[in-house]
């Protein structure tokens, strides 16, 4: 009896062990990391080369650019922001522009600046109806053919107000509903949408392959603000495990709300990401 005991003890552990070791094996790191350059509004308005070379040297690899009162890129004209990047071993995979009357002016920027996706940040048509939301799902479909004609592919960024309902739809369905998705990609802002009470794994479940690019950040524990990640409330690992019903392909750190110099908060963010098993 004694001996079968033994035996028990060491087969037991020694499953434990291989289950332990094929979980360790199976783990996997966050890579190609990229950050939204809204989280350095500041630094990138006052020194876009410098700033860039930081986060080149921070380990950043994919950068999203953020509308700015110097433009889409600071200052820098396309080809010499797609110079910066090739130089710093950067890839500018996206941008956001303002929908105006130089929307078009922003397809051909970013198909000169080497970009692969081109966002709209907002709505086309205002207020919280359905008509409203399939007026801009036409409007969004018209201009995903405009940037596909530049070789570029257009999508759209959400707030939290996108998950409002009317008459029990929520508006964001109706969006996705009508839109082409050949067209008209999504990039999911996890953290807003999880402030609005939706969940980013219902969406990827419901709507597979519709959200190639995703933003990341945590959300405070009693009050609707980003913070530095680790620190609030958002589950990065549960997140993590959607990419392939998703179809990421980038995801991008964004942080609003700083308590400390941007560069240092992006430098935090991106070492606990690395740190960090799925």
């Amino acid at each position: 009896m004694k001996n079968r005991r033994n035996f028990l003890k060491i087969a037991g552990g020694t499953t434990l062990l291989g289950l332990l070791g094929t979980s360790m094996t199976q783990a996997k790191k966050v890579k190609n990391v990229g950050v939204n350059l809204y989280s350095l509004r500041e630094p990138m308005g006052l020194d876009p080369i410098g700033t860039l070379t930081e986060l080149a040297k921070i380990g950043y690899k994919v950068i999203e650019s953020a509308p700015s009162a110097k433009g889409n890129y600071y200052g820098l004209k396309p080809k010499e922001i797609k110079q910066v990047m090739q130089d710093l071993g950067l890839v500018l995979a996206s941008g956001h522009a303002i929908i105006n009357a130089n929307w078009q002016k922003s397809i051909d920027e970013a198909a000169e600046a080497g970009q692969t996706y081109l966002l709209a940040p907002m709505l086309p048509a205002k207020g919280q109806t359905v008509d409203n939301y399939k007026k801009s799902a036409e409007v969004f479909n018209k201009m995903g053919e405009d940037c596909k004609k530049s070789g570029v592919i257009f999508g759209f960024h959400n707030g939290t107000t996108e998950f409002e309902k009317e008459n029990g739809q929520v508006l964001y369905d109706v969006l996705l509903d009508n839109t082409d998705a050949s067209l008209v990609k999504m990039e999911l802002d996890l953290g807003w949408a999880m402030v609005a009470g939706a969940k980013p794994e219902h969406y990827f479940e419901k709507y597979k392959g519709r959200f190639p690019l995703w933003h990341i950040k945590d959300i405070k524990q009693d009050k609707d603000e980003s913070i530095e990640f680790g620190k609030g409330k958002v589950d990065f690992v549960a997140m993590l495990k959607n990419q392939q019903k998703s179809a990421m392909q980038y995801m991008f750190v964004e942080q609003e709300h700083l308590t400390q110099p941007a560069i240092e908060t992006m430098r935090f963010n991106f070492q606990y990401l690395e740190k960090l098993r799925y």
